[in-house]
């Protein structure tokens, strides 16, 4: 089946009254198999176009941004990691620390994985407390272990609040 596609060049809008209100009118489209364009809008994948911030606002308005193929391979999965987690406020994985880390381990990692903060664990998987900006904003030794700069009992575990945070 054949479905026709028009780009800019090929519609002329005119200011003038309409009886159609915004609220009937549905501009969805289909992108590919299984993707589904709110607003049909794509950014063009051009190095002084399209990188992840563009992709990051045009996603949240329902378009899509397509990453340009001028960076390394690495740093394009980079930017697009970056643009499908921007709204996860829930990470299935995190990514931990031992509570035996030093500070300067830590910060490595925040910068590595673009997070402001890390659940501290024990040798057993077992969450000791967490340590984010904040914690850090004033260390000046990051050859402290991270036992000694993290905010201990986390107030939320599992959508519990926790016996510390009750006292």
């Amino acid at each position: 089946m054949f479905n026709e596609a028009y780009s800019y060049d090929d519609i002329l809008l005119l200011p003038g009254y309409s009886d159609t209100l915004p609220k009937d009118c549905d501009i969805r489209t289909v992108l590919c198999a299984g993707v589904q364009l709110n607003v049909p809008v794509i950014s063009a994948a051009m190095d002084t176009v399209t990188e992840e911030k563009l992709a990051i606002a045009i996603a949240l308005e329902g378009g899509s941004g397509v990453i340009h193929r001028s960076l390394s391979p690495e740093e394009q999965a980079r930017q697009a990691a970056n643009v499908k987690r921007y709204l996860n406020w829930i990470i299935d994985s995190p990514v931990t620390v031992p509570e035996d880390s030093l500070v300067s381990d830590v910060k490595a990692l925040m910068e590595k994985y673009r997070v402001s903060g890390m659940p501290v664990v024990d040798p057993a998987g077992k969450v000791k407390g967490i340590i984010t900006n904040r914690d850090l904003r004033f260390c000046r030794d990051y050859s402290l272990p991270v036992a000694d700069v993290m905010t201990r009992d986390p107030v939320v575990v599992q959508g519990e609040p926790s016996v510390e945070a009750a006292r």
